[in-house]
C-alpha cells in the first residue's frame, strides 16, 4: 500500500501518475483525446473519451511501473474545470457532449442576464461573474436543447457534474455522485460563503437541483473504484479542480502566497485564508481548497490563452515545429522592435471579461519574422500575468509573500521565466517538480489515507529549482507595459 494514483484529466489528454511513499514520480502514462468544434467559438468533448482514457491510463501507468491495484492506497483526482457533463441516471451515458470551459457559445445568455441586472447577486453568491467560462450556463444550454431534458432533469433523472463527478461516477458503477468544494465552486450554482448548493442561483438559471451532486471537502471518502477497473477495489480519497490542486501542489497554504499555472491558459491564484475577499478589479472570489469542512479562500485570475499561444505558432502559422523551438528564436529577436501580441483568440478573460473581442499584432514592420513573433508570443503571457498581479495588489491588502511560484509547461523556458520577473517586477520561483497539479491531487488522497505528512510538514519540503528576479530597468518595464495596455485597448474597440 506504499502507491498513491494521481489522476490528472486535462483538456487535450488524460494523465496518471503514480506517486511513491515519498511523493516521488515512479511512472506516469498519457492519452490525447479527440477535441471537437462543431461551430465558431464552441468547444466540445465526448464525456465517454474522458472516461475511456482517463481508465487506459491508469491501467497502463499500473503495468508501466508493475503496481497492482493492492500496492495502491488511494486516488486523487484533478480535473480541467467548469467542463459540464449530463447524463442519464440509469444508463450512464451522457445526453450531449461535453461543453468544455473554453466553450463561448452561452455569452448571450451571459449578457441577457447581466443587463437584467443579476450580475451582483451571482457575484455575491459564487465569487463568480457572468461569463460562459462557467458551468451553470452550459447546463442551461443543454437542458433547453436536448429534447425533454428539462422535464427529466426535474424528475430527478439527470445527472449534472464536472469531470470529477463524470470520472467517480463511472469509477464507482454509479454508487456516488459527488464533487468537491474547488469544483462545485465554478460552477456558478454554489455559495461560496454559506457552504451549499444555491436555491437562487439554480432557479436563475433554470437548473433543478435535483441534478447537483453531494459536495465534499477535498480530502475525503469519495467512494471505492470497483475491482473490475483496476483489478481490485481502491479508495478515491482527494479531489480538486486542476489550478487549486496546483495550489496545494505548491504549498500555497499561508494567507499572500501566490501561484500561476502556465498550461493552456493561465491561472493565478492568491491565498486570502479564511477570507472571501471581493474583488473590485474584476478577479474571481473562489474555494482554494476546502479540509475539515473549513475553506480556505483566494482571489483568482483566468488568463484563456497562454501555452495554446506556442500551439498556434505551431498549427495555425506553422513557424515552428515543436514549442521548444519558441525559445530559441525569441533569443534571435529584433530588440529594437516592440511586436505586440493579444492573444484573445477566444476573447480576453481576468481582469477584463471581453468575450466577443479578438486578437491583434501590433508593432509590425517589414523586417517583422517568426523571431520576432515567438518573442511577441512569450511576451503576452507576461503582460497579461501582470494583468492579473495588479487587480490582486489593488485588491489584497493582506501583505505575505511577493514571490510567485510558478508551474505548468511553458515555465520550464528560463527566458519566458526571466521576462515574467522582468515585467512584473518581481521575484519568480520554479519548483523543482513541475507536476504540482498531480502532487496536489496525490498529497490529498495521501494524507487522507495516512501515507503522506500533514500540511505543515508537506510545506517545509517545497523545493525551489531556480529564482528568477527582474533585471529590466523599471522605465523600460513601464514603457513596454504601456504599449501592451495601448494594444488591449485597441481590440476591445474594434
Amino acid at each position: 500500500m506504499g502507491h498513491i494514483l494521481a489522476i490528472d484529466q486535462g483538456t487535450t489528454s488524460s494523465r496518471a501518475i503514480l506517486f511513491d511513499e515519498a511523493m516521488a514520480v515512479t511512472a506516469v502514462a498519457q492519452e490525447e483525446f479527440q477535441q471537437h468544434f462543431p461551430e465558431n467559438g464552441w468547444v466540445e468533448h465526448e464525456a465517454a473519451d474522458l472516461w475511456t482514457s482517463t481508465a487506459a491510463t491508469c491501467r497502463a501507468v499500473m503495468e508501466k511501473a508493475g503496481v497492482r491495484a493492492g500496492d495502491i492506497a488511494g486516488i486523487g483526482i484533478t480535473n480541467q474545470r467548469e467542463t459540464t457533463v449530463v447524463w442519464d441516471r440509469k444508463t450512464g451515458r451522457a445526453i450531449h457532449r461535453a461543453i468544455v470551459w473554453q466553450d463561448r457559445r452561452t455569452a448571450p445568455l451571459c449578457r441577457k442576464l447581466a443587463e437584467a441586472g443579476h450580475e451582483p447577486a451571482v457575484t455575491a453568491a459564487t465569487g463568480l461573474l457572468l461569463d460562459p467560462y462557467f458551468s451553470g450556463t452550459k447546463v442551461a444550454w443543454i437542458l433547453d436543447r436536448v429534447e425533454g431534458a428539462r422535464e427529466r432533469a426535474a424528475a430527478g433523472e439527470l445527472a449534472f457534474g464536472t469531470v470529477d463527478s463524470w470520472l467517480i461516477w463511472n469509477m464507482t458503477g454509479g454508487a456516488e455522485h459527488v464533487t468537491d468544494a474547488t469544483n462545485a465552486c465554478r460552477t456558478l450554482l454554489y455559495d461560496i460563503r454559506a457552504g451549499r448548493w444555491s436555491e437562487e442561483m439554480c432557479d436563475l438559471l433554470g437548473v433543478p437541483m435535483a441534478m447537483l451532486p453531494e459536495v465534499r471537502d477535498c480530502a475525503a471518502d469519495f467512494g471505492m473504484a470497483r475491482a473490475d477497473v483496476f483489478g481490485a477495489e481502491i479508495p478515491i480519497l482527494g479531489v480538486a479542480g486542476d489550478q487549486q490542486a496546483a495550489t496545494i501542489g505548491q504549498a500555497c497554504f499561508r494567507p499572500g502566497m501566490m501561484k500561476s499555472t502556465y498550461g493552456t491558459g493561465c491561472f493565478a491564484l492568491l491565498n486570502t485564508g479564511a477570507e472571501a475577499v471581493t474583488s473590485q478589479n474584476r478577479l474571481l472570489t473562489t474555494v482554494a481548497y476546502q479540509m475539515d469542512g473549513t475553506p480556505t479562500y483566494a482571489l483568482e485570475g483566468s488568463i484563456f490563452i497562454a501555452g495554446a499561444v506556442v500551439q498556434w505558432l505551431r498549427d495555425g502559422l506553422r513557424i515552428i515545429r515543436d514549442a521548444k523551438e519558441t525559445q530559441p528564436l525569441a533569443e534571435k529577436a529584433d530588440t529594437g522592435q516592440q511586436v505586440i501580441l493579444v492573444p484573445a483568440f477566444t476573447g480576453l478573460g481576468a481582469p477584463y471579461w471581453n468575450a466577443e473581442c479578438r486578437g491583434g499584432i501590433f508593432g509590425l514592420t517589414r523586417s517583422s519574422g517568426p523571431e520576432e513573433l515567438a518573442r511577441a508570443a512569450l511576451e503576452s503571457v507576461g503582460y497579461q500575468t501582470r494583468d492579473l498581479l495588479e487587480a490582486m495588489r489593488a485588491d489584497w491588502r493582506g501583505g505575505g509573500d511577493t514571490a510567485l511560484r510558478v508551474d505548468g509547461g511553458m515555465s520550464a523556458s528560463d527566458w519566458a521565466m526571466q521576462f515574467l520577473s522582468d515585467i512584473l517586477g518581481a521575484q519568480v520561483d520554479r519548483p523543482g517538480v513541475l507536476e504540482t497539479t498531480a502532487k496536489g491531487a496525490a498529497w490529498l488522497a495521501g494524507q487522507r489515507a495516512g501515507l503522506y505528512p500533514g500540511m505543515e510538514d508537506f510545506a517545509a519540503g517545497w523545493a525551489l529549482d531556480r529564482s528568477f528576479t527582474p533585471t529590466l530597468a523599471a522605465d523600460r518595464r513601464e514603457e513596454k507595459y504601456a504599449a501592451w495596455k495601448r494594444a488591449v485597448a485597441a481590440v476591445q474597440a474594434v
